[in-house]
């Protein structure tokens, strides 16, 4: 696989944060408002391309359901980082609204907005229902909400039909991203010509048929003439790599918890995660989370490089699911350490 990139190093890709607006035990969906758009500044100090938040509903310990309004405020927060979706779940919504909310947002922010789409609900089917309204609705028809949501922007896509107009939206340019933890998306984001951002932070074992796929499918559009693929990974870096290991605890029992359906906000990190983990559910956090990167920076250099050298992967969007803020931010700030964004940022 390796031969995607020619061996591209470090310094020469791009990287982007995804941010959960994680709400942490004994903390609130208020603080972690606050958390994110200090992260996002920071990020946007230190050089990255771009920060994405992600819907999922119904999580105790995810803040950014209302994920368009969360964009807003880190948008207007900031002044050059790229703001977006990491992703919307399309089959949530109607295209015309989502047409309309980022039609907004690309309007008060030109230029910065991203719509990044997945077509899983993002929660379970209770509140998938609850969200809804509409039950017949399971995915299945994403590729013509897809269609009709991208004709909201572009009508010359409409092939003539009639159709509602989107104000703001109708002539705008937002980039429109599918995000994918299988082949399903990669495929067709390869058929249309658009950027794929693929989820290896959840999904590390179809990391690379998807990309392969992505790339064998790829027919060139007017938005891209070569295929562009971004992969989510989880990167936790601390000063040891003992630190590291125990900061990544919280990102561990998120998944238990996942697991066992025990639905409660972040928690704190452990000394020791086979203490609370039976075998079985090692073997399953290891399947999951199997692509993590955690270290010190030492560590954290040389992993992320094989993942680069294997995905080829021409952006990283990194996400960090660490208890404390300020370990959170030093660890975004050793990647961009490690990648030779921040010193690019101090010499300008």
């Amino acid at each position: 696989m390796s031969d995607h990139n020619n061996g591209k190093q470090l310094n020469e890709i791009k990287y982007s944060v995804l941010d959960l607006s994680p709400i942490v035990l004994g903390g609130s969906a208020a603080e972690s408002f606050r958390n994110t758009l200090d992260l996002a500044q920071h990020a946007e100090k230190w050089n990255y391309n771009r920060y994405w938040l992600a819907e999922h509903h119904n999580m105790p310990f995810i803040a950014s359901s209302a994920t368009s309004v969360v964009i807003a405020h880190v948008a207007n927060g900031t002044s050059k980082i790229r703001v977006g979706s990491g992703g919307i779940m399309l089959p949530n919504h109607s295209s015309l609204v989502i047409a309309e909310q980022f039609g907004t947002l690309e309007s008060l922010f030109p230029g910065r907005i991203d719509l990044g789409l997945g077509r899983a609900p993002g929660s379970d089917q209770r509140t998938a229902r609850a969200l809804r309204r509409d039950t017949g609705r399971n995915g299945d028809d994403f590729p013509e909400q897809l269609d009709e949501l991208r004709a909201y922007f572009d009508p010359s896509l409409a092939e003539g039909k009639a159709q509602v107009r989107a104000i703001p939206g109708e002539g705008l340019n937002v980039p429109i991203w599918l995000l994918g933890s299988s082949g399903f998306s990669a495929q067709l984001a390869g058929q249309l010509g658009l950027p794929f951002a693929f989820a290896s932070h959840f999904s590390p074992n179809n990391t690379l048929p998807a990309m392969d796929l992505y790339r064998r499918s790829f027919q060139p559009s007017k938005v891209l003439d070569k295929p562009y693929a971004m992969v989510g990974v989880n990167i936790i870096a601390a000063d040891t790599d003992e630190e590291a290991t125990r900061l990544a605890t919280t990102l561990q029992q998120q998944f238990l918890n996942l697991i066992r359906g025990n639905e409660v906000q972040l928690q704190p990190p452990v000394d020791d995660i086979k203490e609370l983990a039976s075998a079985y559910e090692l073997a399953a956090l290891q399947q999951q989370l199997g692509s993590s990167i955690i270290g010190s920076k030492e560590t954290v250099k040389d992993k992320l490089q094989k993942f680069v050298n294997d995905t080829g992967a021409d952006e990283i969007m990194a996400i960090a699911q660490v208890f404390d803020h300020k370990a959170r931010v030093q660890s975004f700030e050793i990647l961009a350490e490690i990648t030779g964004q921040k010193d690019r940022s101090e010499q300008k």
